[in-house]
């Protein structure tokens, strides 16, 4: 099953890094997070992948020019200023009717791969999207008036679920992508929900994305602990 990774994105809430590089190159524990999402996935045998490639591109191109590995790396320009829907779209002839896969290229997590598609299968639904409960970063409070009636330390119990970024789709979701301008989480989504064509593996382990400097260096510090729970 091939695999896309969305990568072309500006990445502007790391501009200290994405000035120079794209975000999917932004280094964790000195391999890129791009390296470390391939991995979760290789992990369980799906190792052909097709890159959206935008923004900074080249440098990304470069990277696995010399990048030695037995993995399927297809690295395709989809524009710099295309949305995310239209990257997808823009992949369809390179994954066929095939059902495929779909990730974001600054998420990861130890979400079990092959029971993610089984899910999937089973359902027989167009899309599944994966389910997760964010990395809570503040404590919690209960006020009576000015009174505190309760006190609890940073806990993921209390948050809602959201969208983990690991899809399983069907090919049939490519038409309900209109084109460039199209954004994956508006349009397509809303369309698969409203046909009843979409369903939610719940991942309760763990799973962080990169959108931010302390992101960044949460992860950069689970693997120089060698407490990272994505590589394990």
């Amino acid at each position: 099953m091939k695999v896309i990774i969305l990568a072309g994105g500006f990445g502007t809430r790391l501009s200290e890094y994405t000035d120079n590089i794209p975000k999917p190159m932004i280094p964790i524990n000195d391999k890129p997070i791009l390296c470390h999402i391939m991995q979760i996935y290789a992990k369980y045998g799906y190792n052909e992948f097709y890159v959206a490639l935008g923004y900074k591109g080249e440098v990304i191109k470069k990277f696995f020019s010399d990048f030695k590995t037995k993995w399927n790396i297809n690295l395709i320009d989809t524009g710099a200023n295309t949305m995310t829907g239209g990257r997808i779209k823009r992949l369809k002839d390179y994954i066929g009717n095939e059902t495929f896969m779909l990730t974001y290229g600054d998420g990861v997590s130890d979400i079990n791969i092959k029971d993610l598609i089984s899910f999937h299968t089973n359902h027989k639904k167009m899309v599944t999207i994966s389910a997760v409960r964010p990395p809570a970063r503040f404590g919690s409070i209960r006020l009576e008036g000015t009174k505190v009636k309760a006190f609890r330390e940073k806990s993921q119990l209390d948050e809602s679920w959201i969208n983990g970024g690991f899809f399983v789709l069907e090919p049939s979701f490519f038409d309900l992508i209109d084109g460039d301008d199209t954004v994956l989480e508006r349009d397509p989504l809303d369309k698969a929900l409203a046909l009843n064509q979409m369903m939610g593996f719940k991942h309760e382990g763990f799973w962080q994305c990169m959108d931010h400097k302390m992101d960044k260096d949460t992860l950069d510090s689970l693997c120089k602990k060698g407490k990272a729970p994505w590589l394990k």
